[in-house]
């Protein structure tokens, strides 16, 4: 696919004077509002399937993608990102038609170990090393709170086991720390990711923040997923979110404490909620029939207080409701981070759990050797698709 896109971009030089641009989409943007603004056909969209549609509402305000266009300001290509995994390639066919396809985004992963002795905060200190604002906060929110940062001294190690997306020779994407440990009062304090969540070193779940199942549900009709192949229709397909079947007008509740920041219709959504928890995360409440009397944006909620009710609204097969969940814009999965029951991992769980710590911990013990080897300061970083 690269390689087609280099090809197209290439040609459109020769034939005419071909611009690239970076913008970003607007609040408020849809794809059909796209589309009328740069005259292409609305039956691109509408030919869509349902979950195509649906995904295309995923499309977050202040994304950033580029747009190639001719001489005559007329687009002949367009990548927009949904999510790291996957994105909407549009473009002229031979026919000279738009063509609408969801492609996922190339890139290689790059295993990575820091160690530090800190001179001052740990976020502060990962920002001046690496570069990288993303990786700072990954490492903070691995603890989940658990851990004193401001009680740490002068001389106190850190170390973050990662991985980190690369893409054309920049960073792309978020950082995803697999372990972490952090040095206070001479004793080192360590996290580990399992099954996208993290524990202790005895298996037990960290949180500082957790959100409830929002609503009484007969089943589970779709689960989160950023990029599947669908094998016989044989096109890429994602689900950002968790699907729960209920009876129209089953009441759906506010999965935390939080602050109402939207109500209203949101393309494939239908009606919609959100509401922003705290400075990072922010739920969405999709399908509905409609809301509360008293549910406005900027309105206080209490978790399990009645936001909406459950409906068929959008695009939609049947009466359901689609919860989001998107940590800095970035649609996460929900379940790791709703919480039904906490506690110790147990049984062949703790087994597999105590194995990973055992891959991981001579990864621990190379990062404190004196010739261990950060990886270099990042100063290009992407986020977006390139042509």
């Amino acid at each position: 696919m690269k390689k087609i896109i280099l090809i197209l971009f290439a040609l459109g030089q020769i034939l005419y004077a071909a611009r690239l641009e970076n913008t970003t989409w607007s609040n408020g943007e849809t794809l059909l509002t796209f589309f009328e603004a740069n005259e292409i056909p609305l039956r691109l969209y509408y030919n869509l399937q349902r979950e195509e549609q649906e995904l295309a509402s995923e499309i977050m305000s202040g994304a950033s993608f580029k747009v190639l266009r001719n001489d005559e300001n007329k687009l002949e290509q367009a990548l927009i990102p949904i999510n790291e995994e996957l994105q909407i390639h549009i473009f002229k066919n031979a026919n000279d038609e738009y063509v609408l396809e969801f492609k996922p985004i190339m890139y290689i992963t790059e295993d990575r170990v820091l160690s530090l002795s800190l001179e001052m905060s740990p976020y502060n200190q990962i920002v001046r090393t690496t570069g990288s604002v993303a990786l700072a906060g990954a490492f903070i929110n691995s603890f989940k709170g658990n851990v004193d940062f401001k009680g740490l001294q002068p001389g106190d190690r850190l170390i973050v086991i990662y991985s980190q997306k690369r893409r054309m020779g920049r960073v792309f994407g978020m950082p995803d720390v697999k372990a972490a440990a952090i040095e206070t009062n001479k004793k080192f304090q360590y996290t580990y990711q399992f099954n996208e969540k993290f524990y202790n070193k005895n298996g037990k779940e960290l949180e500082n923040f957790f959100l409830i199942v929002p609503l009484k549900y007969t089943r589970v009709s779709s689960k989160f997923s950023k990029k599947r192949f669908h094998p016989i229709l044989g096109q890429y397909r994602a689900h950002l979110g968790i699907d729960y079947a209920a009876p129209v007008g089953t009441r759906v509740h506010a999965a935390g404490n939080g602050k109402v920041s939207f109500v209203g219709t949101q393309g494939g959504y239908g009606k919609v909620v959100k509401i922003q928890h705290g400075s990072n995360y922010t739920t969405l409440y999709g399908h509905l029939s409609g809301f509360s009397s008293n549910i406005r944006p900027g309105k206080a909620v209490r978790k399990g207080q009645v936001i909406g009710y459950v409906g068929n609204s959008g695009l939609s097969t049947g009466p359901h409701l689609h919860f989001g969940l998107y940590l800095n814009n970035r649609a996460i999965n929900p379940n790791s981070v709703v919480r039904i029951y906490k506690g110790e991992l147990v049984g062949n769980e703790k087994s597999k759990f105590e194995e990973l710590k055992k891959e991981i911990q001579p990864v621990f013990d190379k990062a404190l050797e004196e010739n261990h080897i950060n990886p270099p300061k990042e100063e290009n970083f992407e986020d977006v698709i390139l042509f």
